[in-house]
């Protein structure tokens, strides 16, 4: 039986497909991924339902699984998220269960990083999977190199995480690392053990480039938009309207636009809490939607400026806008 380990998919379900029968895996052999499964390739969902369906295999935590257990989410989370779908939830309830670290007989395995000398079951989960934290301490403690240069073990010890150029990283037969970059357009590279052979597929295209072009606008339209500030909401156009997708930018531009004309009601909705407030006693006002505003209406204390301070964001001044039957523009879908 082979152990056969493969680097970072990210997502490469295409090239994973070829890589398996190029490696000739066989029922027997056990499968180990790295970790990173998700994230930045066209197909994330599809490669974790391949490692779950597979008897005889092993996927270690990633610093990216780490980020969707956690809910830490990034632009690369937010399109996993995306399209993984209804089995989204799914997804991420398998991943909260791998493991940190896989040994056998013929090596260990960690998806970014050890510290030599320590055991495996002894080591900090951060370190192992490479998230922020773990990498910062990883500096710390190598300030001048790499954890794998002080690595004197016999037994090999396999990871990924970074990612090392077109070919693996391969020291003394036994320091190995496997990220040869994919999701970016390099390779996706396995090696078996015990007889130490690599195998390579070339990704079929830069993945991520055009991963993060097509599902621009999509995560755009996820954004809570009617709960951000309008300070937010400002500084959010602005910053998300660097993007190179003519469709995202002119979705962004109706935003602008909707948020405006919003703001532009503001004196309309003044207006209308004072000929509400006229038209009823206090004692209906009291049981009125925007029962808070009528009474202001009282002695003039409501005024642009309060209202302002009050209608916090899109969310707060649409629901103002319905308890006063005043029209407003809708978001645009």
């Amino acid at each position: 039986m082979r152990t056969v380990i493969i680097g970072d998919i990210h997502g490469c379900f295409d090239e994973l497909g070829e890589l398996v029968a190029k490696v000739g895996l066989g029922a027997g052999d056990l499968l180990v991924g790295v970790g990173d499964l998700v994230d930045r390739g066209p197909k994330p969902l599809e490669v974790v339902d391949f490692f779950r369906g597979r008897p005889n295999s092993v996927a270690l935590m990633g610093n990216h699984e780490r980020k969707h257990v956690r809910g830490i989410f990034s632009y690369a989370q937010e399109i996993t998220r995306l399209q993984a779908g209804a089995g989204y939830d799914e997804m991420v309830a398998w991943m909260t269960g791998l493991p940190y670290f896989f040994e056998n007989e013929h090596v260990r395995v960690v998806h970014a990083a050890m510290v030599p000398g320590i055991p495996l079951g002894e080591q900090r989960e951060e370190i192992l999977c490479g998230s922020t934290r773990g990498e910062h301490e990883l500096r710390d403690l190598f300030p001048e190199g790499y954890w794998h240069e002080h690595y004197t073990d016999s037994k090999p010890v396999v990871f990924g995480h970074h990612v090392t150029g077109d070919a693996p990283l391969a020291r003394d037969g036994r320091v190995v690392g496997l990220d040869t970059g994919a999701c970016h357009g390099g390779y996706l590279t396995a090696l078996s053990l015990p007889d130490f052979t690599f195998h390579a597929v070339r990704a079929r295209t830069d993945h991520w480039s055009r991963v993060k072009e097509h599902w621009q606008l999509p995560v755009l339209r996820t954004k809570p938009w009617t709960d951000y500030s309008w300070q937010e909401l400002d500084e959010a156009i602005t910053r998300f309207a660097r993007t190179s997708d003519p469709a995202a930018r002119a979705w962004l531009t109706s935003i602008e636009h909707w948020a405006a004309d919003l703001r532009s009601r503001m004196p309309a909705l003044v207006e209308s809490a004072y000929a509400t407030a006229a038209e009823l006693d206090p004692a209906h006002m009291r049981h009125h939607p925007a029962a808070m505003f009528l009474f202001q209406t009282r002695g003039g204390k409501l005024d642009l400026a309060s209202l302002g301070r009050q209608c916090t964001t899109p969310r707060r001044t649409i629901a103002l806008a319905a308890a006063l039957r005043v029209d407003i523009p809708g978001m645009p879908h």
